[in-house]
């Protein structure tokens, strides 16, 4: 008995895995089917926001239910790639709310039906003002389309649902297709890594793409340094006081030589004669990683990533170790 119930569940695991690779397998084909019609008036979507964001206008989105929830993200991505838009409650704006709502924006309006009646009672008002309407509709002949200055096709060939019902592969293609819009607008702008990083000044995006190494780099007394003439016994008091496990070596110029470490430290054990009288320059490791002070720490960030090191030494323009950022330190600036 019980090892029929065993193999009774696991019987079901397997059942929910590859239910969840049949809704991946029909929502991935309907985003290959709906890639496959878009056509110019895809460029023509582009052109109308770029003109309206020219002139200082807005995008406006407006969507009932599912499509409502879509387009918010929708607003949110344009919004955080410098083209502002809002949201507007198609219930609510009769009401009031159509006050955000100034001659030169565009309206993005999403109904995969086309047919939704919140939005298409609120058309009309709509078209009081000086507007451009883009709709995201998988019905190019619905009222929706027709009333549209420009229509974005997102017809599916059918929903993951298994009744055919529940918006799934419809508004994975909507978010897609916004993901693109947002992308085609933003690089038609000219919108740079810097740009982005403005609209994110408390996140740790903004904080990697804002601030230098210089800016979190440990110095004095932190950043332990030793000329490379100097014993292995001495290099280790000199880490104990920066409490630091490593240190940045230095020729006679006072330029970067190598660097020493705990783990350096520790493969030299188990081989060396006297260790802790040898010079650093016997047993450092020449030419270490290093990155430049006024470097953007997501280059640090990117570093630590893909070297797999702790510490990374920073230097000036001269070569000269002048601060040291610990791995262990960027979780504490919010960094990552």
């Amino acid at each position: 008995m019980i090892e029929n119930r065993h193999l009774s569940a696991h019987s079901v695991a397997v059942n929910h895995l590859a239910k969840a690779r049949e809704v991946f397998d029909v929502e991935i084909a309907s985003l290959k089917k709906v890639r496959a019609q878009l056509d110019k008036s895809f460029g023509g979507a582009v052109e109308t926001i770029l003109e309206a964001i020219k002139r200082r206008g807005k995008i406006v989105v407006v969507g009932i239910g599912k499509s409502g929830n879509v387009g918010a993200k929708i607003a949110a991505t344009l919004t955080s790639t410098g083209s502002t838009s809002v949201v507007l409650n198609s219930v609510d704006a009769l009401h009031g709310d159509l006050g955000i709502v100034n001659d030169g924006d565009v309206i993005l309006a999403l109904s995969y039906s086309g047919e939704s009646e919140e939005l298409l009672n609120l058309l009309p008002a709509l078209k009081r003002f000086s507007v451009k309407i883009i709709s995201f509709t998988g019905n190019l002949k619905s009222s929706l389309a027709k009333h549209s200055d420009v229509s974005l096709n997102v017809k599916v060939p059918k929903e993951a649902c298994p009744f055919n019902l529940a918006p799934t592969s419809s508004t994975t293609a909507m978010l897609v297709l916004g993901d693109a819009l947002a992308m085609a607008i933003l690089q038609a702008r000219g919108f740079k890594q810097k740009d982005y990083a403005r609209f994110h000044p408390s996140g740790a995006i903004g904080r990697a793409m804002l601030l230098k190494a210089g800016d979190i780099m440990r110095t004095g007394n932190r950043n332990a340094i030793a000329g490379e003439n100097l014993s292995v016994k001495e290099a280790l008091l000199v880490m104990t006081r920066a409490k630091s496990g490593s240190l940045s070596v230095v020729n006679a110029r006072g330029k970067l030589a190598g660097v020493f470490t705990d783990g350096d430290f520790r493969r030299h054990m188990a081989g060396e004669d006297n260790l802790l009288s040898q010079p650093l320059k016997k047993v450092m490791t020449p030419n270490p990683i290093c990155i430049s002070e006024s470097a953007l720490a997501v280059e640090a960030l990117k570093i630590f990533n893909e070297r797999n090191i702790d510490d990374l030494i920073v230097v000036n323009s001269k070569r000269e170790p002048v601060g040291l950022v610990d791995s262990q330190d960027l979780p504490k600036l919010k960094i990552v």
